[in-house]
């Protein structure tokens, strides 16, 4: 099987699947490897007692990112996802029997807090909410759509005139001093510090940055009819109607080079894939650590074991809920927050205490369903599923109790769940199903302001080599990975019209870009 022409996309996560919609739409023909029976990566489903369970990420934001991609194609996405936007944003539970409930309404949200911790606390919200917008504002355009760039290639873009707006992005506070600057109740430090682990951080060490995904929240959350793998389902479909190939089942072995550059992939079934780049959308340690061969192993840096970000302790489960009224997206939160970070950055276990992320998965779209319903759990873990030096994945025994301290933070916050079946899934597993990432889930931590400067962008030190995903620029999470899709698939044809200039006979055409119609969509079929 070959196409000397074509680009060869192992991993079929969001980054990939945005990549190699907008390389297909191109006109340059793509093959993407896979070795799941089914696209998207993280975004998946597992069968829990005959029943499909949403067992990866569970908010749609940023919906804009991906009406982009729809649209530059000449789709609109509407009419491949029904997305219901959702009223209220997260509902939040203490053990004193405290609750806070966030709406999507700005007034209403800012009206519940203040009947939550009172006026002076609302005011406090109100400047926390302005100056998560001005972070958004200043990075949006200079740094998440942007191709990656080093501190001092960031001051450039907002030089000469706009330089007091990058002081503001607040780099050098940690994210909990931050929001001690706002709040003085610790149950709003602690809800807000909590948007530290959406990119998989500790609250305690994680930059003040970080408060820009208030205003991400803020902008819209949707809630997608099906369940969150209808997103991957959707952009494999997009790609596929322009020609791309899509082999599940398949597993990318070594990545070929050939002259000094990366010339395509071999499966482990003997089968090569020729191709004139190599897009991985895999953890950037995975090919760091040769796991695709020795000759890009130094491609690209990977992730010391004390720098990833967090692991989780999953749990898929059908269940009869009873006493906390539920939403879709719930947070029940731990008496010390401050204890509950420490065992896992500093002590490498599982929490004693946790705080606990419920996604009630059949609420939020029509009636509240009548007995069992479909929950995904979420505890917070240390990285520890490859075993790397001194740590090792938690015991089966630990993981029993971490459960069983799992089910006894809910009761203490009021909620009852009464499981009729169950599935977990621990670091070691997320390991086997990412290798490398000892079951990070974010890629690198974003703890201290040069965090998001090593995260690598889109192109490696071997030429035709590129990455894709939450583990490289800009960052993890759904939007984020489309977004690192779109800036590698910019970055191959950018390089593939530079390549042409220089050589003798270029044909017309040859400069296409995701924002233009293919001349012959016929052409990108498979390799």
């Amino acid at each position: 099987m070959s196409d000397a022409d074509g680009v060869v996309i192992i991993g079929a996560g969001i980054g990939g699947l945005t990549a190699a919609a907008l390389l297909a739409g191109a006109g340059v023909p793509v093959t993407v490897v896979e070795r799941m029976a089914h696209p998207g990566g993280k975004l998946r489903t597992v069968d829990v007692g005959g029943v499909a369970v949403d067992a990866g990420p569970t908010v749609f934001t940023a919906r804009w990112v991906f009406e982009q991609v729809f649209e530059s194609l000449g789709e609109r996405l509407e009419d491949h996802l029904t997305l219901v936007r959702s009223d209220k944003l997260a509902c939040h539970g203490w053990s004193d029997g405290s609750r806070l409930d966030l709406w999507a309404d700005t007034a209403r949200s800012r009206d519940a807090v203040a009947a939550f911790a009172g006026p002076a606390e609302a005011r406090g919200w109100d400047n926390f909410q302005a100056e998560a917008g001005r972070i958004w504002d200043a990075l949006e355009n200079r740094y998440m759509e942007a191709p990656v760039t080093s501190p001092i290639g960031l001051a450039m873009r907002f030089a000469p005139f706009n330089l007091g707006q990058m002081l503001a992005i607040n780099p050098f506070q940690t994210l909990w001093k931050a929001l001690g600057r706002h709040f003085r109740d610790p149950r709003l430090i602690q809800l807000y510090g909590r948007y530290a682990t959406y990119c998989g951080a500790n609250p305690f060490e994680a930059t003040a940055t970080l408060m820009l995904i208030a205003h991400l929240e803020s902008r819209g959350v949707w809630l997608v009819d099906g369940g969150m793998h209808k997103v991957a389902e959707a952009l494999a479909a997009l790609a596929q109607a322009r020609g791309a190939r899509f082999l599940y089942g398949a597993h990318a072995q070594e990545i070929i080079v050939r002259g000094g550059r990366a010339a395509g992939v071999r499966l482990a079934s003997g089968d090569v894939i020729e191709g004139r780049d190599v897009l991985g959308n895999c953890d950037v340690s995975a090919i760091a650590d040769g796991r695709f061969g020795a000759a890009v192993a130094g491609a690209a840096k990977g992730v010391k074991p004390a720098d990833r970000s967090l692991s989780a302790l999953v749990t898929m489960m059908t269940a009869e809920a009873s006493g906390f009224a539920l939403d879709r997206h719930n947070v029940f939160f731990s008496d010390d927050y401050a204890a509950e970070f420490r065992h896992i950055f500093k002590e490498h276990r599982l929490p004693e205490a946790p705080s606990v992320y419920l996604c009630a998965q059949d609420r939020g779209i029509g009636p509240v369903p009548t007995g069992p319903e479909r929950f995904q759990l979420i505890v917070n873990a240390p990285a520890t599923g490859d075993g790397t030096g001194n740590n090792r994945p938690p015991s089966q025994e630990e993981i029993d109790q971490c459960q069983t301290a799992t089910f006894r933070a809910l009761s203490r916050c009021g909620l009852t769940l009464t499981p009729s079946a169950m599935v977990p899934v621990d670091p070691a597993m997320f390991e086997a199903l990412f290798p490398s990432s000892g079951g990070a889930l974010y890629g690198r931590a974003s703890h201290g302001w040069q965090a998001s400067f090593r995260r690598p962008g889109s192109s490696t030190r071997v030429p035709g080599l590129w990455l894709a995903g939450g583990s490289a620029h800009p960052g993890a999470g759904v939007p984020m990975a489309a977004l690192s899709g779109r800036l590698a698939s910019a970055a191959i044809l950018s390089a593939r019209a530079s390549t042409r200039i220089f050589l003798p006979g270029a044909t017309a055409g040859g400069t296409s870009t995701p924002n233009q119609t293919p001349r012959d969509q016929t052409g990108a079929a498979s390799a």
